[in-house]
C-alpha cells in the first residue's frame, strides 16, 4: 500500500519530489494516509464536484498535525485552552472534514461527510463554516484565512501578556494555518504576513502546501517567487520539507520544530507536495477542483490498495489509529482545568476578569455613554464625537482592541495612556497593549479583526478605522464579518465630498450602497454628536453583527431635535415647521446633510409645511413596524431625500432626491457643496419648484413608482 509520488518540476519554489521517493511512514500511517486519499476521491465523485487534489496530496500533513502535534479535544471543540486551526485554502475543506471525523468529533459522522456537495446539504459545506464544530473561522476567499490566523495569534499574544503569570501559563495555544499557492498570491495574505513578521507573532505557524498547481494549472505561468526567501525577508522563521506527500517523519519533525521554535518569530513551513498524488492526473490543474471520474477513482483506489467497489471505506485500524486523539485531548483539557483552578486561587481578580471575558460579558458600558446634556455644544466633526466613546470605553475594558490603518489621530481612536500592541523588543509597546498599528493595510486590518473577534466570541471587540473611501479596500473582509456574525466597530471618517481638498480619489460617492445592502450589517451615518452616541449603542448591543459608522470631517452642530433613541429606530422626526401629522413636504437626510436639510426646511416654511426626518440607519428603519414608518414618512406627503452620495436606495423612501451624479472635485468642502448643488439656497429653490409643479387644487399629486426625480442631475458643470 505504499503511495506513489509524481515529480512536478517547479525549481522556483525549491527542491521537488523525485518520481519514486523513499517513504518514511509506518504501516499504520500509510494505511491512514491512503484511506484519507481514497475517501477524498470517493466523496468528490459521489456528487461529481469538489476539490480532491489537495486531500490526496496533503494527507500526510493533515495526519501529522491532527495525530501528533495540534492540541485540541474532540470531545469539547470549544475548550478555551486549545490550539486553533485555520484552513486559509478553504477549497480544501474536505480534508479538514475528514480529519474532524477521524479525530472523533461527534457531529462529524461519516454520514455528514457523505453530504459534501450534496443537494441535501449539511455541515460539509463547499468551504468551512464557522458555526460547525471544529471550525474556527469561515474561509474560502483566498488569503483572508492567513489574516484571520494573524488575528487569532494577536489575540493569543495579548491574552498571554495580560493574564499569564509565573507558573500559570494558562494561555499558550498555537495558531496553525494551512495555506496554498493562491493565498500567498492574494494581497491580503501578503499584508497579513508582513504585519505578523513585524509583530514577531511566534505563536503562529503557517503550513504551506506547496504543490505548485492552481485551477489554471502550473503556477510557473504566474508565480515564480522564491517564497521561502520572501518569508525570511518578512521576519518569519522558515522550515523546509521536500516530500510532504509521503515523508510523514519529515513533516512531523518540521511541525515539532515549528511548535517548539525559540526563534521569536512566526514560523513558515514550506512543504512540497504533489496535488492528486496516486492519480494519473497528479500535478495537473484538472485535479484541483473537479471530481476524478469513475474510472480514475477506481484506478486511484487500486493504487492505494482498496477495492474500487468499496465506497467510503474506513478500515477499523484507521479509527483505532486516531482513537488516542480523544484521550489525549481530554487529558490536555483536564490538565488545563486544574491549572486554571489553581490560577484562580493565586490570582483571583485576573481569573474573574478572564472568566467574564470568556463568557463575552461587557457589563456596565451603558453608564459610560454621556447624556446629550454633557456633549459638546460647539460644532465639531462626528469623527471627533466618536472619539468620546473610544476614550470612555477603551481604558475601562480590555475587550477593546483598537487600531487604525495609519490614521490613528485623524480618526480619533486614541486615548490617554494607551499602550501599543508591539513586539516588546522594539521599545514601541508590548503584547499587552491594545492599540494596533495596522499600517496601510486596510484589507488585512479587517480580516485580522475577524480573527480577533473569532478567538472567543465577545472576548475581543475590534475597533478599526480609516477614511470611508478606504473601506472599499476592506469590503471583502467586512463581508466575511457579516457572513460569520463577527462583531466589530468600524470608524469610516471623511465620509463625503466634505473631505474637500483631497479630491475625488478620496471622496466616496457610491460606497454606501454596498454597505447598506449587505445582510447582517449595521451601517450608520450619524448627524451629530448625539446620533454618534446612538450609533455606538447600536454597535455595542449587536452581539453578532458588525457595525460601520460613516463620520464627517467637517464640523456639524449639535442639533436640538437629535435623539439616540431615534437612531435605534433607524429614522425619526428631527425637525418640523408644522404640527400637522401630514406635512406638505418631508425632507429625508443623513449625516452632515441633516443640518443642511433643517436649514432648507426653515427656508421653505413660508410656502409649505415641512418635516425633516433623520435616517442614520436604513436597515433599522426598515425593521420598524409599518405604522411607525408611515407616521414618520407619511405616504401622502411629498418626500425628498438629501444626501451627498449616489441616489441608489432613495427611490424606496422618497419621490425625489438631491444627490451626487459625478465624482467629486478638489476644493474646499463648503465650495464643493455649492458646486454640486447642495447649497441651502439652491436646494430651497430646487425642492420648492419641484413641489410647486405637483400642486393640484388644495393638495399635491403624489408621484408613483418609477417617477423618482433626480433634482441635481446635470446641475454640476465642469469648468476648465
Amino acid at each position: 500500500m505504499a503511495p506513489i509520488a509524481v515529480a512536478v518540476p517547479e525549481p522556483s519554489h525549491g527542491k521537488v519530489l523525485e518520481a519514486k521517493p523513499a517513504v518514511a511512514a509506518s504501516e499504520d500511517e500509510v494505511l491512514a494516509i491512503n484511506t484519507i486519499r481514497a475517501l477524498g476521491a470517493d466523496l468528490c465523485q459521489q456528487f461529481k464536484g469538489g476539490h480532491p487534489g489537495t486531500v490526496m496530496g496533503a494527507a500526510s500533513i493533515a495526519l501529522a498535525l491532527w495525530k501528533y502535534h495540534m492540541c485540541y479535544n474532540p470531545s469539547n471543540a470549544a475548550w478555551f485552552g486549545r490550539d486553533r486551526f485555520v484552513l486559509s485554502a478553504g477549497h480544501a475543506c474536505l480534508l479538514q472534514y475528514i480529519m474532524l471525523h477521524l479525530a472523533g468529533y461527534s457531529s462529524w459522522t461519516l454520514h455528514e461527510l457523505k453530504r459534501y456537495h450534496s443537494p441535501n446539504y449539511g455541515k460539509a459545506a463547499g468551504h468551512p463554516e464557522i458555526e460547525y464544530e471544529g471550525i474556527e473561522v469561515t474561509t474560502g476567499p483566498l488569503g483572508q484565512g492567513i489574516a484571520n490566523a494573524v488575528g487569532l495569534a494577536i489575540a493569543g499574544k495579548n491574552l498571554a501578556a495580560t493574564y499569564n503569570k509565573d507558573g500559570y501559563e494558562i494561555i499558550q495555544g498555537k495558531i496553525w494555518c494551512f495555506t496554498g499557492d493562491g493565498c500567498l498570491q492574494e494581497g491580503v495574505g501578503q499584508e497579513a504576513i508582513s504585519l505578523a513578521g513585524h509583530l514577531a507573532l511566534d505563536n503562529l505557524v503557517l503550513l504551506y502546501d506547496n504543490n505548485s498547481v492552481t485551477v489554471d494549472g502550473t503556477i510557473a505561468n504566474c508565480f515564480t517567487d522564491d517564497v521561502s526567501a520572501k518569508m525570511t525577508a518578512c521576519g518569519w522563521h522558515v522550515l523546509d520539507v521536500y516530500d510532504g506527500s509521503n515523508d510523514v517523519a519529515a513533516v512531523s519533525a518540521a511541525l515539532e520544530a515549528a511548535k517548539t521554535s525559540t526563534a521569536g518569530k512566526p514560523v513558515f513551513v514550506n512543504i512540497r507536495t504533489v496535488i492528486g498524488v496516486t492519480s494519473r492526473y497528479a500535478g495537473q490543474g484538472r485535479i484541483h477542483g473537479q471530481a476524478l471520474g469513475d474510472d480514475e477513482v477506481a484506478y486511484v483506489k487500486a493504487q492505494l490498495g482498496f477495492r474500487p467497489e468499496d465506497k467510503f471505506a474506513v478500515p477499523p485500524k484507521v479509527y483505532d489509529f486516531f482513537a488516542d486523539c480523544k484521550t489525549r485531548g481530554q487529558k490536555a483539557e483536564d490538565e488545563w482545568d486544574a491549572l486554571y483552578a489553581a490560577y484562580g486561587k493565586a490570582h483571583p481578580e485576573l481569573a474573574q476578569e478572564l472568566a467574564s471575558r470568556i463568557k463575552g460579558d461587557l457589563t456596565g458600558w451603558e453608564e459610560l455613554v454621556p447624556p446629550k446634556s454633557e456633549l459638546p455644544t460647539a460644532a465639531q466633526p462626528t469623527r471627533k464625537s466618536s472619539g468620546i466613546m473610544v476614550q470612555a470605553l477603551a481604558p475601562r475594558y480590555r475587550n477593546f482592541m483598537v487600531g487604525s490603518a495609519d490614521l490613528l489621530e485623524s480618526t480619533f481612536v486614541s486615548w490617554p495612556g494607551m499602550v501599543e500592541f508591539q513586539n516588546p523588543k522594539t521599545g514601541l509597546g508590548d503584547y499587552a497593549g491594545r492599540q494596533i498599528r495596522y499600517g496601510i493595510r486596510e484589507f488585512a486590518m479587517v480580516a485580522i479583526g475577524n480573527g480577533l473577534a473569532a478567538y472567543q466570541r465577545g472576548m475581543f471587540l475590534p475597533v478599526m478605522s480609516t477614511f470611508f473611501m478606504f473601506w472599499l479596500y476592506a469590503a471583502p473582509a467586512a463581508r466575511m464579518s457579516s457572513l460569520q456574525g463577527l462583531r466589530f466597530i468600524g470608524i469610516a471618517t471623511h465620509d463625503s465630498i466634505g473631505i474637500g481638498e483631497d479630491g475625488p480619489t478620496h471622496q466616496p460617492v457610491a460606497l454606501s450602497s454596498f454597505y447598506r445592502s449587505m445582510p447582517n450589517f449595521n451601517f450608520v451615518r450619524p448627524a451629530d454628536a448625539e446620533e454618534v452616541m446612538g450609533a455606538w449603542q447600536i454597535a455595542l448591543k449587536a452581539q453578532d453583527t458588525p457595525s460601520l459608522f460613516a463620520l464627517s470631517r467637517q464640523a456639524v452642530p449639535l442639533l436640538p431635535g437629535s435623539s439616540r433613541d431615534g437612531v435605534a429606530k433607524g429614522g425619526y422626526i428631527i425637525h418640523s415647521t408644522t404640527e400637522s401629522d401630514t406635512p406638505d413636504l418631508v425632507l429625508l437626510a443623513t449625516g452632515a446633510e441633516v443640518a443642511r436639510a433643517i436649514s432648507v426646511a426653515d427656508a421653505l416654511a413660508a410656502q409649505f409645511s415641512v418635516r425633516v426626518v433623520s435616517l442614520p440607519s436604513l436597515s433599522h428603519f426598515d425593521a420598524q413596524p409599518i405604522a411607525y414608518r408611515h407616521a414618520t414618512i407619511p405616504p401622502t406627503s411629498l418626500t425628498v431625500a438629501i444626501e451627498a452620495w449616489s441616489s441608489l436606495p432613495w427611490a424606496r423612501y422618497a419621490h425625489a432626491g438631491a444627490h451626487m451624479h459625478t465624482f467629486g472635485l478638489s476644493a474646499p468642502q463648503e465650495k464643493l457643496f455649492d458646486v454640486f448643488g447642495f447649497g441651502v439656497d439652491n436646494l430651497t429653490n430646487m425642492i420648492g419648484g419641484w413641489a410647486e409643479a405637483l400642486k393640484e387644487g388644495n393638495g399635491y399629486r403624489i408621484p408613483r413608482v418609477g417617477e423618482f426625480t433626480e433634482l441635481l442631475n446635470g446641475y454640476y458643470q465642469p469648468h476648465h
